[in-house]
């Protein structure tokens, strides 16, 4: 697919049509992590959503703790 880069204010960019970033299964207000190659090569990466450990421990403790007897059964 060919681009061409704009003027958007006092920058330049690329706009993403809807296509694009559904295809790359982005959205608006999403971050992405713009890397530059040797040879000028450009990649961008979705920014993975990162959990806060204390939040995720807490979750675990709930889950396990509902579905106790589940697990007990399965174990065996």
């Amino acid at each position: 697919m060919i681009k061409t880069i704009t003027k958007i204010g006092n920058s330049r960019g690329i706009i993403l049509d809807a296509a694009l970033l559904e295809l790359a299964n982005l959205k608006e207000g999403d971050k992405v992590n713009i890397t530059v190659h040797r040879g000028g090569t450009i990649s961008m990466t979705p920014e993975v959503a990162t959990v806060d450990p204390d939040r995720a421990k807490q979750l675990a403790t709930d889950i396990i703790a509902k579905n106790d007897k589940l697990f007990d059964r399965l174990s065996k």
